[in-house]
């Protein structure tokens, strides 16, 4: 069940780092709506490793094949079928690992969970799974387009000389994504349980190696007074504006019509040259040092990650908002066949 997102707009990922493929299922896209494998080149470009000195020297060349939920240039309705065929896989960097718990991965808890896992890079752990999401995101980015949304991310600023210095050492690094969201009306979003805000938390923490994530001034709000805090509103030319964006666009789990922003924080990761000191499933304790090809920072990857989970959020919340009201039921509702509209 933990591979399926979403409910109206609907993903399901699957594939493993070192197997033969990686890729996504997405049922509840619309019809009509124009798509080919063009439209994923360049987002797909933005995550694929080996092009820059910070990321993974694995070369994916990372290009979609559309199996099913098309034709002629458009989807049907019926699902869609996304798959990318992993093409630099080595397995074998792997083989010394088989047995051991590296610190700060989910080889332990995934053994603990299932009883068996697949060493082999991490498998469905491993950053190769977010390739299918940023294919499915970019499903979702279209339909926001035609809608004149955008979601846009980007690492923000390190310092690049301490950067190398870790990657030197055989150390990584911890970073920090910064994404907006505009164009998104007021009224988007779900009270209580499935707050805007909450939704998209739990899918742009469910990126592996996220470790935090808040929205406008974040947790300085704890640091301040209600009368600096609130967001006031004034009308303008006929229309309500916010005099300030500390909630970050969304007020009460609900799009206020400002921009959303949020800042989504990631942990150094995980797989570094340097000895550690950790534990086997034979009783020992040992020593390992980490070979292979490994990011030595993720946020400059992830924007595009995040950027493609937000964008699925935002499409299923504007799926679900076109039944808040009678009116817009009546209205869907009676859209008849293609020539009587």
């Amino acid at each position: 069940m933990g591979s399926i997102f979403g409910d109206l707009f609907r993903v399901a990922t699957f594939g493993e780092s070192h197997g033969s493929a990686i890729g996504c299922i997405i049922d509840g896209c619309p019809a009509g709506l124009a798509l080919d494998v063009q439209d994923f080149a360049a987002d797909m470009a933005r995550r694929a490793p080996g092009n820059s000195p910070y990321a993974s020297k694995r070369k994916e060349p990372d290009e979609v094949e559309i199996l099913s939920g098309t034709f002629g240039g458009v989807t049907t309705g019926a699902p869609i079928a996304l798959v990318i065929y992993n093409r630099d896989q080595r397995p074998e960097d792997y083989d010394n690992l088989a047995r051991v718990f590296r610190p700060g991965h989910g080889d332990y808890t995934y053994t603990a969970k299932y009883s068996i896992r697949d060493h082999r890079g991490g498998g469905r752990a491993s950053g190769r799974e977010t390739a299918a999401r940023v294919a499915a995101g970019a499903v979702a980015k279209k339909i926001l387009t035609e809608l004149g949304v955008t979601v846009a991310a980007r690492a923000l600023p390190m310092d690049y000389a301490d950067l190398e210095e870790c990657m030197a050492a055989g150390d990584s690094m911890g970073s920090v994504v910064e994404g907006k969201i505009s164009g998104l009306a007021a009224g988007i979003g779900e009270p209580v349980f499935d707050k805007l805000s909450a939704d998209l938390a739990k899918a742009l923490m469910s990126i592996g190696g996220a470790t935090g994530i808040e929205f406008g001034v974040g947790f300085a709000a704890a640091n301040r007074r209600g009368s600096e805090n609130n967001d006031g509103f004034s009308w303008k030319d006929g229309k309500i504006y916010k005099t300030s964006n500390n909630a970050g666009g969304i007020m009460a789990g609900i799009s206020d019509g400002d921009k959303i922003c949020f800042k989504l924080a990631f942990k150094p990761p995980s797989s570094i040259a340097l000895p550690q000191s950790t534990a086997n499933m034979d009783g020992d304790n040992v020593e390992i040092s980490i070979k292979g090809r490994h990011d030595a920072v993720i946020a400059p990857r992830a924007c595009v990650v995040a950027e493609a989970m937000a964008a699925i959020v935002l499409v299923n919340h504007i799926f679900r908002s076109l039944t808040d009201t009678m009116h817009q039921v009546k209205k869907a509702y009676k859209k008849g066949l293609p020539h009587q509209r």
